[in-house]
């Protein structure tokens, strides 16, 4: 039997739409980041995550240990990207768009960031930034990721989206997601945040405007995982600027 429209399964994008982005944004300049509902479904969950053994899909490999990273992988996606990687990133980025230039109107910084990803894209790739950055991520028990910044290149976009494919407490546990703020003439503050089965969780990529005495301060953000205790972990990353 065919499914009619009013109840074939929704898209990823519909997923996107559905969000309730008004409340993202709200969370994303208290926290510095903010989850999302449900972006993929378990099954498309779990066939982007057995992609990782397919090499010929990725451009490269990064192995964490070997750079002083921490301990676990991850590989970069090449083009052309599985569907729901590309239909996430195009639908993600205008969500996030005026968030972006709400925060450099409060830093007094020029808002480079065109109405389309594609837009965006090319300008990354004029200023010598075309390599790919969809990454998936692997940890198995006893890994985990230093704090760090997924800057590229001199184009950033300020919000990034990780998105779990695992079930947290079932298929592994540990591996909460950090994020680590130095707040204006004050001691870090740290968030740490289990990430749920095809739930995304927006995040800052290199500082975000903070209230203080002399108006509007960047603070500098950091992001990381906390170790895993058992089994394997897997996410999918989505940056929206493109590498050098």
């Amino acid at each position: 039997m065919t499914l009619t429209t009013a109840h074939r399964a929704a898209t990823a994008r519909e997923r996107v739409a559905e969000a309730d982005w008004p409340s993202v944004a709200a969370e994303l300049n208290e926290f510095g980041c903010a989850g999302t509902p449900e972006l993929l479904t378990p099954d498309e969950c779990r066939s982007i995550a057995d992609l990782y053994d397919r090499a010929e899909l990725f451009r490269s490999t990064v192995d964490m240990a070997r750079y002083r990273f921490g301990s676990g992988q991850y590989r970069y996606f090449r083009r052309p990207f599985p569907e729901a990687v590309q239909e996430l990133r195009e639908a993600l980025y205008p969500r996030l768009l005026p968030i972006a230039r709400d925060w450099a109107a409060k830093l007094g910084r020029p808002a480079p960031w065109p109405d389309t990803l594609a837009q965006w894209l090319d300008q990354c790739h004029a200023a010598g930034q075309p390599k790919p950055t969809p990454i998936l991520l692997r940890y198995h028990g006893g890994d985990w990721n230093a704090l760090h910044r997924d800057l590229y290149g001199d184009l950033v976009f300020p919000m990034q989206v990780v998105i779990g494919l695992d079930v947290a407490g079932t298929d592994y546990t540990g591996g909460e997601f950090l994020l680590v703020e130095q707040r204006p003439r004050a001691q870090s503050r740290g968030t740490s945040t289990v990430l749920r089965q095809g739930h995304g969780l927006v995040f800052t990529t290199r500082d975000r405007p903070v209230r203080s005495v002399r108006g509007w301060s960047a603070v500098p953000v950091r992001h990381g995982v906390s170790t895993v205790r058992s089994g394997t972990r897997r996410t999918l990353g989505l940056v929206f600027h493109d590498a050098a």
